[in-house]
């Protein structure tokens, strides 16, 4: 383990905990200490560097701070590995029987009915601009769920959880548990606003709706989507880089083992709170605080809308124009199956919108709003709300579709007969 100047490390642990979190955490502080430097200390010891620095901090300001990690990048400890990784440093009164148990279970549910919407929306019949913005969904919303499972079932479902994360798993959990979920998950939220975009342009811009609302269009909006996802969460690939360290196994005392260790890059150290500011606010305006807006905003107008239909709805049938009020009924069914989607979506994602707005507030101005354990949890459970959403698509569009209720019967029936269930699920 490497060694560097004892109280210019010990410094440098407190000061970085002190400038990302309101609260200072004695533990964490402690085993920073231990992880970077190599020194053991006590509470009471951790209590006081924190004091200290804290002290120094308020007199000196920045230039103290900016000294400190200047004689950090100094000496040895700018090489040191950062803590080294274990996954029950959170509540596992939560973690082990929502990630071990009760995520997966709802993930495998997830992939096999969205497998199943994949299968109906590809029949030739089903193909509209909207069923391709539904089957982009479906794979993202599958996606999302599926990359996590492995990290889930390897460390939360076994007594892993309490060991040091191996050095071979190190870099594979960070990509399969938030990285590559990140990018599904931003490409979910937009699809979703694109669905609801085109349903708006159907309804209420029947005629620009013909030019706009095409094949040709959807295909490359949902090609933007996914680029957009990828571009955006691109530098998450690039910011750390893993480190081989040994720790004595927690399992198994009389025995070590390799485990795993993360490092920023010197491009991300220089200014690590700028970089992670940026990263967070671009993720909170556009990835949650847009989109959600947008979503309520066409909500609330599609809404008035299937209002005003109605009331046409009422005045055909007083005409006793049944082919015309026929046609409208099935628009309407469409549209509302496509409002419960939009609604279902908004209720467990704005909770977890809510929390990152928490989250960069306190990173930003050093606020106390909630407190980290309280945020790991409430993360924990809005990040399960949004996994229980994903087989629920499913059956709304069973419930609320019979052109897709009758393909699906037919799919397992394995007939081939067509019928003239017309355009329900298809707007245009």
């Amino acid at each position: 383990m490497i060694v560097c100047e004892e109280n210019v490390c010990a410094m440098y642990c407190a000061a970085t905990h002190a400038s990302r979190n309101a609260t200072l955490l004695v533990p964490e502080v402690t085993q920073c200490i231990f992880d970077a430097c190599d020194i053991q200390v006590s509470y009471d010891e951790t209590k006081f560097i924190i004091r200290q620095t804290k002290a120094m901090m308020s007199l000196e300001g920045r230039n103290w701070s900016q000294g400190l990690k200047q004689a950090f990048d100094q000496s040895n400890c700018a090489d040191a590995p950062g803590p080294a990784m274990r996954l029950d440093n959170l509540d596992t009164r939560y973690t082990v029987p929502i990630n071990g148990f009760l995520s997966p279970i709802v993930i495998v549910l997830a992939v096999f009915t969205n497998s199943l919407v994949c299968l109906v929306l590809l029949k030739p019949h089903m193909r509209s601009p909207t069923t391709i913005i539904l089957l982009a969904l479906a794979i993202s919303d599958m996606l999302t769920g599926l990359f996590p499972l492995p990290v889930f079932i390897y460390f939360y479902s076994t007594d892993r959880v309490h060991e040091w994360v191996p050095y071979r798993w190190c870099w594979i959990m960070h990509l399969f548990s938030e990285y590559i979920p990140t990018i599904f998950h931003t490409a979910s939220i937009w699809l979703t606003v694109a669905l609801a975009t085109q349903r708006y342009i159907c309804v209420c811009h029947v005629f620009k709706a013909r030019t706009w609302c095409t094949f040709q269009n959807t295909v490359a909006t949902i090609a933007f989507v996914f680029t957009f996802a990828i571009l955006t969460h691109s530098s998450r690939f690039f910011e750390m880089y893993s480190v081989e360290t040994v720790r004595v196994s927690v399992l198994n005392p009389n025995n070590t083992v390799s485990a795993c260790a993360m490092k920023h890059r010197p491009w991300v150290r220089r200014d690590m709170n700028l970089y992670y500011n940026i990263y967070y606010w671009f993720r909170v305006v556009f990835i949650h605080f847009i989109p959600c807006v947008s979503l309520v905003v066409m909500t609330a107008l599609l809404v008035h809308t299937m209002r005003a239909a109605q009331w046409r709805r009422r005045q055909l049938q007083l005409q006793n124009e049944q082919r015309d009020n026929s046609k409208l009924g099935e628009s309407n069914r469409t549209t509302m199956m496509l409002l419960v989607v939009v609604v279902l979506f908004l209720l467990v994602e704005v909770p977890l919108g809510l929390l990152m707005v928490f989250l960069i507030l306190q990173q930003t101005f050093d606020l106390i709003i909630i407190s980290v354990e309280l945020m790991h949890i409430l993360s924990l459970f809005s990040n399960f709300f949004i996994l229980l959403s994903y087989p629920l698509n499913f059956f709304i569009y069973c419930g609320m579709s019979r052109q897709f209720r009758d393909t699906f019967k037919r799919l397992l029936t394995r007939t081939g007969i067509e019928t003239s269930c017309g355009s329900e699920i298809i707007p245009v």
